[in-house]
């Protein structure tokens, strides 16, 4: 895959396409989501690197997906409230999308051919860290917390990098 991280768009939970090219010069968080997951507390986390950070350029970008255990049951309306009530979540959210296998949207199979076969997911909440210049840094699977001493210290190598 030859496309630029830049050249990739994806439509929004609730509105406009949500494009790469506007988060130039910033670095981004990307997680699929889901809201009735174990790992769904995660949210809380995600929302506190968008609240602390995104002053310092960071982005976060949820992208909810149905395709583990059928977690994502819900409509764009409903996955809104959910995670705007029981999470608090004000970082842009993507609309209900495939992130594995073929049907995997553009996003998820670049993210795929930047970080190799390991890198796809294979459940809910793997987070992805892209720098400043558009390159995928580093990804890591549910088990590691967005709140993690591990994860910040990779978010925040990755905003202080300029």
């Amino acid at each position: 895959m030859t496309t630029s991280f830049y050249d990739l768009q994806i439509p929004a939970l609730c509105g406009e396409p949500i494009s790469m090219a506007d988060f130039k010069g910033k670095a981004v968080v990307i997680a699929n989501t889901a809201s009735k997951c174990g790992f769904t507390p995660q949210y809380e986390g995600l929302q506190y690197l968008w609240s602390h950070y995104g002053k310092s350029g960071l982005v976060v970008l949820g992208v909810p997906s149905n395709d583990f255990g059928q977690q994502e049951p819900g409509t764009a309306s409903e996955i809104q409230t959910t995670c705007s009530r029981n999470y608090g979540v004000s970082f842009p959210m993507a609309t209900k999308s495939t992130v594995k296998g073929k049907e995997a949207t553009p996003l998820f199979r670049w993210l795929a051919s930047q970080g190799g076969i390991l890198s796809r997911p294979r459940w809910n909440f793997y987070k992805y860290i892209v720098s400043r210049e558009g390159e995928l840094l580093n990804w890591y699977t549910p088990l590691t917390a967005p709140d993690s001493d591990r994860f910040k210290a990779s978010v925040m190598r990755a905003v202080m990098d300029r």
